[in-house]
């Protein structure tokens, strides 16, 4: 009697330590399901945050380079022959000395004329599309400012580079509608491309990270579906070799001959 009560005392011991481990496990695995998911949730904000962010940029953008890009008419790349620069007129300009102060000042108007390699028209040249809305007369509208002297000398140095070169560059209106040709465009293919690409590059990553995120959640829910299969399947499969254990106990107890004493 004492040794049937000691057996049982033991396996309630057993099975109170089975207990307080697996409930240590169940704290654990909530734990590590608790912290994943907060990372899961940082990871997406990250994600969002710089698919928000390349958004507004090429907003920004749109309205600035791309749409002065795209609006722009001088889009065909030719050589030019200086033929004449000259400075021509002093132009009125004005310029702010402080708050609700404007004073006057002159820049010198340098007019200079190039011929299109390819056709062999005349045109004005301007520096750029500023330029060109500015003061198409003159191919360049310095900043105006006090110093007269430094305007002039500035203006003055590019028209001797011009003269010493030659051959330039030029950008011409392929419709043939306007009179005047750039020497450099405000913004180019190229500025345009460096200028996108890093938008590009931040919704990208935002995209693939909560795209890794997602698949990560998938895969995990198909592992523990897979994980809760197998752990049916091993229940099914200890049940029934327990029935067919305790059917095999039974019958070689039917079978076994049976003592009578006289």
């Amino acid at each position: 009697m004492f040794l049937w009560a000691g057996a049982k005392g033991s396996g309630h011991e057993r099975r109170t330590i089975y207990q307080k481990i697996r409930e240590y496990d169940i704290l654990d695995k909530r734990k590590t399901v608790t912290a994943l998911k907060a990372g899961e949730d940082r990871a997406i904000l990250l994600g969002l945050s710089m698919i928000l962010f390349s958004v507004m940029m090429y907003f920004v953008l749109c309205i600035t380079m791309v749409r002065s890009y795209a609006d722009s008419v001088w889009t065909e790349e030719t050589s030019c022959t200086v033929l004449n620069s000259t400075v021509v007129a002093a132009i009125n300009c004005s310029y702010s000395c402080g708050s609700d102060c404007w004073k006057s000042s002159r820049y010198p108007c340098l007019q200079v004329f190039v011929s299109l390699n390819s056709s062999g028209r005349v045109h004005r040249l301007s520096y750029n599309e500023e330029a060109q809305d500015s003061n198409p007369e003159c191919f360049y509208v310095p900043k105006c400012r006090k110093d007269h002297t430094s305007m002039y000398s500035i203006v003055l140095n590019m028209s001797e580079r011009l003269k010493m070169q030659q051959q330039v560059l030029c950008y011409h209106d392929p419709s043939e509608q306007q009179d005047s040709v750039l020497l450099t465009r405000l913004y180019g293919r190229g500025a345009v491309f460096h200028s996108l690409f890093w938008p590009t590059c931040t919704l990208v990553g935002g995209t693939l990270i909560i795209a890794m995120v997602k698949l990560t959640q998938y895969l995990s829910i198909l592992c523990e579906q897979i994980s809760r299969i197998k752990r049916l399947g091993l229940s099914l499969f200890e049940a029934v070799s327990h029935r067919e254990k305790a059917a095999s106990v039974s019958r070689q107890r039917r079978s076994a001959p049976v003592l009578v004493t006289v």
